[in-house]
């Protein structure tokens, strides 16, 4: 992975280069899941960050983006959770939930004051999920 990321364009998840970004690279191998559901690409996608020099620590979030309501899932797993979300414009109370609970600990402060906080920014972020969504549509899964 290089160490300056060149280039203004950035992954809307991690702000890396399109080239290193975090997006769903487990799809890749499972490009049905792009268009279905499925969870094989959730594995392979920390799998395949990890054959290419990914830290451990960071690959992980493609495994577990969608394991949010398990009791050990850290603060970091729910944020990248509520990011996958938001990146389809899906708002998911009890994420959000759990998510502004463990931030009010974290901070020190009220529960209400971190939701205040974050609700602007799923709702503003999941605005342009239609045109983001509309784009990947566009391109055939399979030849």
């Amino acid at each position: 992975m290089p160490s300056k990321l060149r280039g203004s364009r950035r992954c809307g998840r991690c702000r890396r280069s399109p080239r290193n970004s975090c997006a769903p690279v487990g799809k890749a191998l499972h490009p049905e899941e792009l268009v279905g559901p499925g969870s094989m690409h959730e594995e392979a996608g920390r799998d395949l960050l990890l054959e290419r020099g990914f830290q451990s620590a960071l690959a992980r979030f493609a495994a577990t983006h969608a394991s949010w309501d398990g009791p050990a899932a850290t603060i970091e797993e729910l944020l990248v959770s509520t990011a996958d979300k938001v990146w389809k414009d899906k708002r998911v109370p009890h994420l959000e939930d759990r998510l502004v609970r463990e931030l009010a600990s974290a901070t020190g402060r009220e529960p209400w004051e971190e939701y205040l906080a974050l609700d602007d920014s799923p709702v503003r972020l999941g605005a342009d999920a239609g045109r983001r969504l509309a784009f990947q549509s566009a391109f055939p899964v399979r030849p």
